[in-house]
């Protein structure tokens, strides 16, 4: 059995001075997929770049420098590896990464946040659907796929702490949530749910208002 780990690190950088390197090694997963590393492969230290027993891939933000980005830390190779999905417009914010392995499809993927207007949450469901219809081209190769990330929308009422404050907030729209409806329907499913199906058990905080210090 594989071992995935998917983490918004907020800053790979921040987190390189904290031990990462510690903590890779103590989690040991087979993959680590990490979001929001705000850097390029350039600006990381050395030993961030280079981990023993992992080979390391980075995405960066082709539209402005420390936002956004994806990183993959795999113990085994992958057969290719592709930052984006093929569209410039989805595809420049280093926000995608897809691999193909012998056995499975991996996606590691820092999905957009729409709280910044009505033309970012557009932009936010667009991306969804150009994911989704990707996903489902994958999945008709009758190959698994596994979906990391940080997908920035909670599904349910039980996915975040205080969903009465949020029924009008971009991360649990109805229509963000109705994708999110597509995403099992297509037959994708939410390991963290069913491994933590009691209350209090969630992964979304809104970063805005520091719900998770609260």
């Amino acid at each position: 059995m594989q071992k995935f780990v998917s983490w918004n690190v907020n800053g790979l950088r921040a987190i390189a001075r904290k031990g990462f390197v510690d903590i890779l090694k103590e989690i040991n997963p087979d993959i680590m997929c990490l979001q929001e590393i705000k850097a390029e492969k350039e600006q990381l230290p050395k030993k961030i770049q280079n981990i023993d027993g992992y080979h390391a891939y980075f995405n960066s933000s082709q539209t402005r420098k420390g936002y956004s980005g994806t990183a993959i830390y795999t113990k085994e190779e992958p057969l290719s590896i592709s930052h984006g999905l093929g569209n410039e417009k989805f595809d420049r914010e280093g926000r995608i990464q897809f691999a193909e392995y012998d056995t499975f499809y991996l996606y590691n993927i820092y999905y957009p946040n729409g709280q910044s207007g009505p033309e970012r949450l557009q932009y936010k469901l667009e991306f969804y659907d150009y994911f989704l219809e990707h996903a489902k081209q994958m999945m008709a190769e009758n190959k698994p796929i596994v979906v990391c990330g940080d997908v920035n929308t909670a599904h349910y009422a039980i996915d975040l702490a205080r969903p009465e404050e949020n029924v009008n907030n971009s991360g649990f729209l109805p229509e963000e949530r109705a994708w999110l409806d597509k995403f099992v329907e297509s037959g994708l499913i939410d390991t963290f749910r069913i491994f933590n199906q009691e209350p209090d058990n969630y992964t979304y905080w809104d970063y805005k208002t520091k719900a998770r210090d609260r």
